[in-house]
């Protein structure tokens, strides 16, 4: 299968035939890497640029280690070394970048933001992460999902807590595309778009998958084989939007009562970060101003068994790694 020169934008872009190639990749060059195998050859002397308006320990790490196996260079760019948006529109700054580099990477803002970076570079184009989409992760996830079941078709996903948004939207768009079971439980002021449920059902029909919104956790968490939040509160809201989302989204938070619906097989994902206990300035804020210890997961089931979280972190590497590596090889 040849993805050379496709930018990597969202999953609606791609075919499930392809995202299954793209999830195979990344199991064979984790395979290669765990043996000590090299491809420090595949790319190598070709240059990549890393566009981060939004920070991230995940993404920016497993793109300089993954470029890095693969033999290539990489620049990182964030908002207090670059003129992006403040002195240099979107569009002058790829044609700039498009002459000196081999591939982009975007993590920040709208989709539009990172769609204009592809069609005015002329170079590969990966998306990071944007409001909207958050693709890397996607393979990461069903690569995980693969390891621990065999497979992905007719598995059911469950994804609690705020599903409006890039994790939501992704997720539901690469199950329908793999012919899962997908679950959004959560209150339904926080189900995904319409228009995005609407085309994921038409995808569903050829796939076998199903789309269902509930906010019943029994009926959503019922012999459930895969268990996903993320985090519900960002820095540099206001207050009284913290207030109303936590509110709205407790009675979705990810417990010992919620998994016990689950098979007993099933596992539990987060991509991280998480917000399990008080080690961490939010998890503290919140505590302070709304009295919660624990947000959309609680201590015990992130570090409990079923938990796979950082062997899900550990695969955005090596899936990043084939994403790079399918789309530039041959470039």
């Amino acid at each position: 299968m040849d993805l050379s020169g496709r930018n990597y934008l969202k999953l609606m872009d791609f075919e499930p035939e392809e995202i299954q190639y793209l999830i195979d990749m990344a199991s064979k060059l984790k395979d290669e890497k765990k043996k000590g195998i090299p491809h420090d050859d595949c790319l190598k002397g070709k240059n990549i640029a890393l566009i981060f308006e939004k920070t991230s320990t995940r993404t920016r790490c497993s793109f300089e280690v993954a470029a890095h196996d693969l033999g290539m260079h990489t620049t990182y760019l964030d908002p207090d070394s670059s003129q992006i948006g403040t002195k240099e529109s979107m569009r002058d700054t790829a044609r700039v970048l498009g002459r000196m580099f081999d591939g982009i990477e975007y993590r920040g803002f709208e989709q539009e933001r990172v769609e204009a970076l592809a069609e005015y570079s002329g170079v590969v184009v990966w998306n990071g992460l944007t409001n909207e989409f958050h693709p890397t992760q996607m393979i990461a996830d069903m690569l995980t999902i693969q390891e621990k079941f065999g497979h992905t078709k007719g598995l059911k996903f469950v994804y609690m807590g705020d599903a409006r948004y890039n994790m939501g939207n992704s997720l539901m768009v690469t199950c329908a595309k793999l012919g899962m079971d997908f679950v959004a439980c959560t209150n339904k002021k926080y189900f995904p778009d319409e228009n995005l449920i609407k085309y994921c059902n038409g995808v569903a029909v050829d796939t076998g998958a199903t789309i269902t919104l509930t906010e019943d956790v029994e009926e959503g968490c019922k012999d459930a084989d895969v268990i996903y939040t993320d985090v519900w509160v960002s820095m540099g809201e206001p207050t009284e939007v913290w207030k109303e989302r936590l509110d709205d989204l407790m009675p979705y938070q990810v417990n010992k009562k919620a998994m016990s619906y689950a098979k007993d097989s099933c596992i539990f994902m987060h991509c991280l970060p998480a917000y399990h206990n008080l080690e961490t300035k939010v998890g503290r804020e919140v505590n302070e101003k709304f009295g919660y210890k624990e947000l959309e997961v609680t201590e015990e089931v992130f570090e409990g068994p079923q938990s796979v979280v950082f062997d899900e972190a550990e695969n955005r590497m090596h899936s990043i790694k084939a994403i790079m590596y399918t789309t530039l090889k041959g470039q």
